[in-house]
């Protein structure tokens, strides 16, 4: 069975972070990168907000040079996904979707988190030309105009708060008759003068053929349906961690983020280091993913520098 001392486990912002670091500190990482190489900015057209890039750049392209950097200082990457892992004895065991098994004395999960969508047609078509999950990331670009956002929960409400300082109207709709987020962000909503809630609605069809123009929605008491005007269309139903091929080796909390010790990226498996989106339900942004990356990588160094200490002794 083929052996590494650093195994590297996605290739988002994170992912390509630890590699960086890792193989700059003579780790030689190996990065299996799963079935979604750049995780969420390959569906990103234009990022603004990560340091560097002062002209900003496409999201296909930083991960890109991201990957660049990384091959440069010596990661080994591997387009692989991992199926299960065996962390009840060290080296842990990966087990590939090619059938093979691979050893490491030091695992970085980098997965990301995987938005949740409304699985409609347009949705889909549309993602990148006027369809976002992220407000933060993208509202920029909407600056003056009209925008819709669907969800009631509080990262719905964070969005549609941050959205309606950018654009004249932000339409949100609601599926039930009330909001799910906590009481102080229901009250900023519903105080917010530029903030439609429209509720007990559903979203048939998102209007377009390039770039979003609106969408079609319904009333799920009344049946009725009506389109609204907008140039953006914000999904914030929720983000799915991708975690749940190390379950129960690894904690998680209830949504499935993997737990981490105070102010590291430790997990409860020795050795084993968690960053990025996997981890991170509140900020979710590539310059936190990176800088998670970065930790986790240089405490893999430290942990991998001990067990050497060890076996000398």
């Amino acid at each position: 069975m083929e052996h590494q001392k650093c195994i590297i486990i996605g290739a988002g912002p994170a992912g390509y972070t630890a590699a960086i670091y890792a193989a700059r500190a003579n780790l030689k990482p190996v990065m299996l990168t799963g079935s979604q190489p750049g995780g969420q900015l390959m569906i990103t057209n234009d990022v603004e907000n990560f340091p560097g890039y002062p002209q900003g750049i496409n999201g296909p392209q930083m991960m890109d040079e991201f990957k660049q950097q990384a091959v440069r200082f010596g990661t080994d990457i591997r387009f692989n996904q991992v199926m299960e892992v065996d962390f009840s004895q060290h080296p842990y065991i990966l087990k590939l979707d090619n059938g093979t098994k691979i050893s490491s004395d030091s695992i970085i999960i980098a997965t990301g988190a995987s938005a949740k969508w409304l699985r409609l047609e347009s949705e889909q078509r549309l993602n990148g030309s006027g369809v976002s999950a992220c407000a933060v990331c993208d509202g920029f670009f909407y600056r003056g105009k009209e925008v819709i956002i669907v969800g009631g929960g509080d990262s719905a409400c964070e969005e549609a708060l941050y959205l309606s300082n950018l654009c004249p109207t932000v339409h949100m709709l609601v599926r039930k008759d009330h909001l799910r987020a906590s009481k102080i962000m229901q009250d900023r909503v519903l105080k917010k003068e530029n903030i439609k809630v429209y509720w007990n609605t559903e979203t048939v069809e998102v209007l377009g053929k390039q770039e979003v123009e609106g969408a079609r929605v319904r009333n799920t008491e009344t049946g009725e349906s009506t389109e609204i005007s907008a140039e953006g269309f914000f999904v914030a139903i929720g983000h799915r961690p991708n975690s749940s091929f190390l379950k129960p080796s690894i904690h998680t909390d209830e949504q499935g983020y993997i737990i981490t010790k105070a102010d590291s990226t430790e997990t409860n498996i020795p050795g084993v280091f968690a960053c990025g989106d996997v981890k991170d339900k509140k900020f979710r942004q590539a310059v936190t993913a990176a800088g998670s990356g970065c930790m986790a990588a240089l405490e893999a160094e430290k942990y991998l520098m001990r067990i050497e200490d060890q076996i000398t002794v």
